[in-house]
């Protein structure tokens, strides 16, 4: 097809002349009267084979209703049976953004537990909760974004340089650890029910994608024939190949000239044709707009070109949230022979097939997985393994002795992130059902009496981890007579849609939506809420409005910051930064918000609060005063989830919109640290971030340092039980701790030279791998043949002991290296890993079996070589090179 197609752009602005299903114009609508479904219809016949069904489907539509079927918010073809359906939903690590769910941790820790068994127990866990969200959602009339069966997850995507604020939604540095990972994950979302999918996961952003979040809309980035086979392609190939996921979404940038949603090196060539992929392949939101937006790639000059190139290069659903859809104007471009109809055709028929795969059109008592009752959303059991996987993830990177910590230590519990619930969740998740914050755990843990706390610092400039709710001593009303009264006068409105005004993107501005007078009015103490039910009506898919109002009385006079989902007025003005009060003095107070669950499904079980934080107080010195009485600081620091993460506004000194400039950890934070660092007491360190953090000065100035990633919201009791010794740290590094990114090449560029463990070749503070444990692990009688034949398996087993004397789980690692290769390859390469638990004395022999296909090497042009010559590997805790003996055993290999 011509990418640069020529028509005149007043032409090409046109939207397609299809209409919806109400009927259209277009040729393919002429003829026989459209037929309604009847319980006859081939396609409900479940004997029938699947293809077939799809088939007959697709064949009674019109030309309209299968192009509005490309949308991500696909409507209803009520004539067909066909159900409105939005394909977004996300399930990153736990059902997100749907209400309640298990909150498990962030990927990047799942991805610390080096454990692909504990991580299908994961997955298993939240597509039982989705499903059970899923028909209770539909049992109540709810077909918004967020309530089907197409999870977004996982992202696969290579964890290449630390300054990506997304990289924490991914399972790190290392393709084979990724690919592992993604197999298990997606086995646990999918199910292993021959006829029916439990969920249809995805495998995203396909491909070479992770950053810069800025301009991810505009960049393309130059990958080599070697890098894409050695590095960016195989954790996608083995989600197609081995786990054989649903779909997969292609990336907003382009890749050496082509935008990833229209390259067909990406998505025919190599997804299709090579891996053999038949699933259905969904755009990241906005990205074909990109194709012809003029601040963005801007390759061609309309939609309907834009909507054309995607489609046949093999992309089947728009994602278009927030500029509507270009498929829209696939009409246009078949009028115009931009494409044909069986083009179309095909990507509704892909669409259908997961439908059916889903069980959608069959009696729900063929469906095996139609049954599984809400009760198994934040069951017992499903928290008792967000504990322990939290317990896993964690790595502790170093230990001068002081973890355990002892029976009836007295610490103090110092640093912003200690109440932060940002740092329990990380991005993409949803609402969980026991949240525990760091200092809560360790209040539980300790006993109150041993505990005290400060919050120190903001984490950064403006930025707090320790917003408090606006307590009731603060919010009053007056009564009729005047007289002050406590709490907030709040009046609860009914929405009326037909008041409603929409603004240029024609969305309902929410606050004209309310009805003229309340349903009801009441006091509210204090404005912490959560509602799974509408408080007008008691409805799970009901609209609403609130309005608080009231008089603010500050008890302590500072400059606040306020923090809160609603519209904030105090004396009449809006709320945006920091408002100087004083004490005792009185404020008006308005705040308001509006649900409106049945236009866009978001939020589906909504919640407010009224929350702030006092940036006047001299939070260094009160840390520093009670520190002094402690025994032993946990300091509670890092970043959070509010500073790093997808496309945000965020622009702070070392922050870029999402993204990093360098990893340091925040000044104000070290400079508390320092401040701590004096008082001659012990100082443990539990550092929260989706990235890995130059850490140099805390590596040698304090006596351990705990890297907790976003650890889910059981944080807080797996962390209190990791230092107190209840639990032995297992976790390991998925990703490099570089000293700086000064070390490292610039962030736009693509080549993985002097990126990753396996082709940096500098000092790196804690290398990919690492992390210690409480009790010793020693291997030994390593035994491995001494040649081996081109094309022949790796057979490897060695004796791991727990030399130590604790019970403790180890993570074994074998990697290889290949110094013959005739091209440069990799320093060193993961090739296997395996989670033993091991008691005191206890000793295990381990086999690993490295497949042929593992020791080849990727030539300059992308193919795989078989490798002759030595073949040096080690066993052991972690990288060979930074371990000593016991810790590891090595060996070398000939294959001639």
């Amino acid at each position: 097809m011509n990418k640069a197609l020529t028509l005149p752009l007043c032409i090409l602005l046109l939207t397609a002349c299809s209409k919806g299903p109400e009927g259209t114009t277009d040729h393919a609508d002429t003829g026989a009267a459209p037929q309604a479904a009847t319980d006859s219809m081939p396609y409900l016949d479940t004997a029938l084979p699947l293809p077939q069904r799809v088939d007959d489907l697709v064949a009674r539509m019109t030309l309209s209703e299968k192009i509005s079927q490309l949308y991500n918010d696909a409507p209803a073809i009520e004539r067909l049976g066909v159900a409105k359906y939005d394909w977004w939903n996300e399930a990153l690590h736990g059902v997100a953004r749907a209400g309640k769910a298990t909150v498990f941790p962030q990927a990047i820790g799942l991805a610390a537990t080096f454990d692909d068994q504990l991580l299908e127990e994961v997955a298993t866990a939240i597509s039982d909760e989705a499903r059970a969200k899923h028909h209770y959602f539909a049992d109540n009339g709810m077909a918004f974004r967020y309530t089907g069966l197409t999870f977004w997850s996982p992202n696969i995507n290579i964890f290449r340089d630390p300054r990506w604020g997304r990289g924490q939604e991914t399972y790190g540095e290392d393709p084979y650890l990724t690919g592992q990972m993604a197999l298990s994950f997606i086995n646990g979302l999918q199910g292993d029910d021959p006829r029916y999918l439990k969920t249809a996961a995805m495998a995203k952003h396909f491909a070479v994608h992770s950053g810069p979040e800025k301009s991810r809309h505009s960049d393309d980035y130059t990958a080599s024939k070697k890098d894409l086979a050695e590095t960016y392609f195989p954790a996608f190939k083995t989600a197609v190949v081995d786990a054989d996921v649903e779909a997969v979404m292609c990336a907003y940038n382009r890749v050496n000239g082509e935008p990833a949603c229209g390259s067909d090196m990406l998505l025919k060539e190599t997804l299709r044709d090579q891996w053999g992929f038949d699933g259905h392949v969904v755009s990241d939101c906005g990205a074909i707009a990109d194709f012809y937006d003029p601040d963005a790639h801007n390759l061609v000059r309309a939609p309907a070109e834009a909507a054309a190139w995607a489609l046949k290069a093999g992309t089947d659903v728009n994602c278009g949230t927030g500029r509507l859809s270009t498929f829209a104007s696939l009409g246009f471009a078949l009028q115009r022979d931009m494409i044909d109809e069986s083009d179309i055709d095909t990507a509704v028929k892909r669409l259908f097939t997961t439908r059916f795969k889903l069980g959608m059109f069959d009696p729900a008592e063929s469906v095996p997985y139609t049954q599984i009752p809400m009760s198994v959303v934040g069951s017992e059991e499903h928290l008792a393994l967000t504990e322990k996987v939290a317990e896993k993830s964690m790595v502790l990177l170093k230990n001068d002795g002081v973890l355990p910590l002892a029976e009836g230590t007295k610490v103090a519990v110092i640093g912003p992130n200690a109440t932060n619930f940002s740092v329990l969740v990380g991005n993409y998740h949803g609402s969980p059902i026991n949240a525990v914050t760091p200092l809560a755990g360790i209040r539980s843990r300790a006993g109150e009496g041993n505990v005290v706390h400060a919050p120190g610092s903001a984490l950064i400039a403006d930025q707090y981890g320790h917003y408090e709710i606006v307590s009731a001593d603060n919010l009053f009303h007056r009564n009729e007579d005047g007289e002050l009264q406590a709490g907030l006068k709040a009046e609860y409105y009914p929405v009326d849609l037909a008041r409603g005004k929409k603004a240029r993107d024609f969305r309902y501005i929410p606050a004209t939506t309310l009805a003229e007078s309340p349903a009801f009015t009441r006091v509210d103490p204090v404005v912490d809420f959560y509602w799974t039910r509408s408080p007008i009506d008691d409805s799970v898919n009901g609209d609403f409005g609130v309005v608080w109002k009231g008089v603010l009385v500050p008890q302590a006079s500072g400059s606040y910051l306020f923090k809160t989902g609603g519209a904030l007025l105090l004396d009449g003005q809006p709320v945006g930064g920091a408002v100087s009060l004083i004490a005792g003095r009185e404020y008006s107070l308005t705040l308001s918000d509006v649900y409106l669950r049945t236009v866009s499904g978001d939020p589906l079980e909504p919640e407010v609060q009224l929350t702030w934080v006092n940036t006047s107080r001299d939070y260094a010195a009160e840390a520093v005063e009670i520190a002094r009485g402690a025994e032993v600081i946990i300091f509670t620091g890092g970043i959070s989830a509010e500073l790093e993460g997808e496309e945000m506004s965020v622009q702070l000194e070392g922050f870029d919109h999402g993204d990093r400039t360098h990893i340091k950890l925040p000044s104000v934070q070290h400079d508390l640290l320092r401040k701590l660092k004096a008082l001659g007491k012990p100082i443990v360190m539990v550092n929260f971030s989706g990235s890995a953090m130059a850490l140099n000065w805390e590596d040698k100035n304090l006596n351990a340092i705990v890297q907790a990633f976003y650890p889910g919201e059981a944080t807080g009791t797996a962390l209190a039980r990791l230092l107190w010794g209840d639990a032995n740290p297992s976790g390991r590094l998925p990703v490099t701790f570089y000293r700086s990114v000064e070390d490292l090449p610039d962030f736009k560029g693509y080549s993985f030279a002097n990126r990753t463990y396996r082709y940096f070749t500098g000092d790196v503070l804690y290398p990919f791998g690492h992390g210690l444990s409480y009790t010793q692990f020693a291997y030994s009688n390593l035994n491995v043949p001494e040649t081996i034949a081109p094309g022949e398996e790796l057979a490897i087993d060695v004796t791991l002991t727990n030399s130590g004397e604790r019970a403790g789980g180890e993570i074994s690692q074998v990697y290889l290296s290949l110094p013959d290769a005739p091209v440069e390859v990799p320093i060193r390469e993961l090739k296997a890993f395996r989670h033993t638990q091991l008691a005191s004395g206890e000793s295990a022999k381990l086999q690993f079996v490295i497949e042929s296909d593992d020791i080849a090497y990727v030539d300059n042009t992308g193919i795989f070589q078989p490798y002759r010559g030595r073949v040096h590997l080690t066993v052991g805790s972690g990288p060979g090179a930074y371990l000593t003996a016991p810790q590891f055993a090595e060996a070398t290999v000939v294959i001639r």
